[in-house]
């Protein structure tokens, strides 16, 4: 089974493209969704996060992600140290759920996520990544829309995350989002076809 990698900062449109591959047929796991899912309460990451950053990211017993947010995003010292404690537990699932898809007969699987390539390698296990792009001022206003974020919020968002530009010697495929639906859509369906 290929594996391939799908990034693209905050307001790119990763989620549109993975839609669009989902619907010609090509799974898509989502990366920051499991993520999500190790933060819950009994969460594979959730006592560590806590233990980590302090119960003051807690309401009603959960963590709350508004609150993570407003500590991490601001503090790349801070960023890397929740990755740190929540990848093992993503990695494990993706493991778990590749596992799954390739037992089913899928030949090709994409793993959604925004940190693909940050560290300037390709994973290991990855035959490729994909780049969705669009300029930076159209990732603020669809983060502000999509997310309720003011602008100074999700500046903070889009500056946290390792530029896209950083990744392009590592990518098989861009995508550039920064017209419509539709154009996008083509985009996606050019590349399925080749995958």
């Amino acid at each position: 089974m290929k594996i391939y990698g799908l990034t693209g900062g905050i307001g790119a449109g990763k989620s549109e493209a993975s839609r669009r591959f989902v619907d010609v047929g090509i799974p898509v796991i989502d990366a920051d969704l499991i993520g999500h899912g190790a933060l819950i309460p009994q969460g594979a990451a959730a006592k560590a996060v806590v233990d980590h950053f302090g119960e003051g990211i807690l309401v009603d017993g959960a963590i709350d992600r508004a609150k993570l947010g407003e500590i991490v995003f601001n503090d790349r010292e801070k960023l890397a140290q929740l990755n740190g404690l929540v990848h093992p537990a993503v990695q494990f699932e993706i493991a778990s759920k590749c596992a799954e898809y390739s037992e089913t007969g899928n030949e090709v699987v994409i793993i959604e996520a925004a940190l693909h390539g940050d560290d300037g390698t390709l994973r290991e296990n990855m035959d490729g990544l994909i780049l969705v792009t669009c300029p930076a001022e159209t990732r603020i206003q669809r983060v502000m829309e999509n997310r309720g974020l003011s602008e100074v919020e999700a500046r903070s968002r889009v500056d946290s995350q390792t530029p896209p530009e950083n990744k392009v010697s590592l990518v098989k495929w861009i995508l550039d989002n920064s017209g419509s639906i539709e154009e996008l859509n083509q985009q996606v369906d050019a590349v399925a076809k080749e995958l």
